[in-house]
């Protein structure tokens, strides 16, 4: 069923997201207590504080923001990635709701990411939410049946049922011998470099690099060649 898939109606992406402040002191008092009530379900040690563990707030979309969403979609043979990043949140979800609405509207239509359903969905559309965009039809999948839910998840698609385990992005690359993304930053790493390097151009790339990783592991899935490098076009790039 995968193998009948029309790659060229999929539209991959993958998003980094960091805390909101930049550190656990600049966090409103209100947020400051309530992300250590969140912390307490899951501090390693009775001596690890809030503070401690605040790089992990950008994992939460209460306490997090995204900087950067980069996208790519397969036409004719080439495979095209762009990105949308800033420091402007809302901004960058606006554009990339416009390109939902305006491309990516038909009932054939998918979105495809790596823990896509745990991650990457809901937390672009709760972020949405909290600026008053209006959801675009992909990502709005309250009251629908199951299979009326376009988004594919390639970590889900490798369990073919099995639901204990988290599988990386990493290890799939490895095992399908598809070039690794993870050659200069981690997504443990993109906070720091956010908020201390202040280098935002370096994330979109490691963003990116994400994107054509998920792209080659679908095209693996579906007993696919991999796309060669003079295929991918990165626009600005």
């Amino acid at each position: 069923m995968l193998a009948a898939i029309n790659i060229g109606n999929i539209l991959f992406l993958d998003i980094e997201t960091v805390p909101r402040w930049e550190s656990f002191e600049k966090m409103p008092s209100t947020f400051q207590k309530l992300w250590e009530y969140k912390v307490s379900y899951f501090q390693n040690t009775d001596s690890q504080t809030a503070e401690e563990i605040y790089d992990r707030a950008g994992i939460y979309a209460e306490f997090g923001k995204i900087v950067c969403i980069s996208v790519g979609n397969m036409h004719q043979g080439i495979l095209k990635i762009k990105s949308y990043y800033g420091n402007d949140e809302k901004q960058l979800l606006l554009e990339f709701a416009e390109l939902l609405n305006k491309y990516f509207n038909k009932e054939n239509h998918s979105l495809c990411a790596h823990n896509g359903k745990e991650f990457d969905y809901p937390y672009l559309a709760r972020r949405m939410v909290v600026h008053g965009i209006e959801l675009p039809a992909l990502l709005d999948t309250s009251g629908k049946k199951p299979w009326e839910i376009k988004l594919l998840d390639t970590m889900e698609l490798w369990k073919f049922g099995d639901f204990k385990s988290y599988t990386s992005l990493a290890l799939l690359s490895a095992l399908f011998e598809i070039p690794s993304s993870k050659d200069d930053i981690e997504g443990s790493d993109v906070a720091r470099v956010y908020w201390r390097e202040k280098n935002l151009k370096r994330i979109v790339t490691y963003c990116q690099k994400d994107v054509i990783s998920i792209v080659q592991l679908f095209l693996r899935y579906q007993n696919r060649p991999l796309i060669e490098e003079d295929k991918i076009i990165i626009a600005g790039g």
